[in-house]
C-alpha cells in the first residue's frame, strides 16, 4: 500500500499505481449451443448497452452504469443481492467503490463498509474483479468486456471452496468514453449463470 500511495501523482488523490495502464491484448469467447460432458453450461440472462447523456441530474445517484444495471436485472429477472461474481470496469482504484453502490450492491455511501466488511473479497459471498480488475490485468480497450466474460464464466464453471457458496450467477460490467463526472459514452452490462 505504502509504494501505490507513494507513487507520483496522477490527479489528487490518485496516484500512478492507482489507474491502470493502457496495454495490448485479446480476447475471444465460442458462443454455442453445444457444450462438453464434463462442461458446466453458462447462459446469458441479461446483455444491455446504453450510451451516456450530457443532461444536467444527479450522476452519482443515477448514473449511466446504474440505469444499465436496472434494465439487466429487469431482463434477468434477477436482484443485485443475486450476483456471486461480479467484474467492473476499474480502470482506476476508486472506480470499484463508486460501481458497488451503481450496481446496487450497497447503498449510496455505504461502499466503504461493503469493501471492509469482505463481502467483495475473492473468498467474500460477492467477489468483485477476483481476478485483480484492470489494475491487475492492464486495459486493452477494445478486449476489456470479453476478459471480463472470460473471468466471470470460469469462475460460473467451477466449484468454489473459497467461500460461502458456489458461484451460479455472474455479472460484467464495461464502460467507455468519459462525458464528465461519474456519466460514461456507453456501458454494457451481462448477467450470466450457470445451468
Amino acid at each position: 500500500m505504502a509504494e501505490v500511495l507513494a507513487s507520483r501523482p496522477v490527479a489528487d488523490p490518485l496516484t500512478l499505481l492507482q489507474c491502470c495502464g493502457s496495454s495490448d491484448g485479446a480476447a475471444a469467447v465460442v458462443v454455442s449451443r453445444h457444450r462438453g460432458p464434463q462442461t458446466p453450461t453458462v447462459s446469458v440472462l441479461a446483455s444491455q448497452l446504453s450510451s451516456g447523456t450530457t443532461g444536467m441530474h444527479d450522476m452519482a445517484r443515477e448514473s449511466l452504469t446504474t440505469r444499465v444495471a436496472t434494465a439487466a436485472y429487469r431482463e434477468a429477472g434477477i436482484r443485485p443481492a443475486d450476483l456471486d461474481v461480479v467484474e467492473v470496469h476499474d480502470a482506476f482504484s476508486i472506480a470499484e467503490l463508486l460501481y458497488y453502490e451503481a450496481l446496487g450492491l450497497c447503498g449510496f455511501g455505504e461502499a466503504p463498509d461493503l469493501l471492509r466488511s469482505g463481502h467483495t473479497a475473492r473468498g467474500g459471498a460477492c467477489p468483485v474483479n477476483p481476478g485483480g480488475g484492470l489494475l491487475s490485468r492492464g486495459h486493452p480497450i477494445g478486449a476489456t468486456g470479453l476478459a471480463q466474460v472470460v473471468e466471470v464464466v470460469e469462475w460460473l464453471r467451477t466449484s468454489r471452496t473459497d467461500g460461502p457458496r458456489d458461484p451460479e450467477v455472474g455479472l460484467t460490467h464495461c464502460t467507455g468514453g468519459g462525458i464528465t463526472g461519474y456519466d460514461h459514452a456507453a456501458c454494457a452490462i451481462h448477467v450470466f449463470a450457470r445451468t
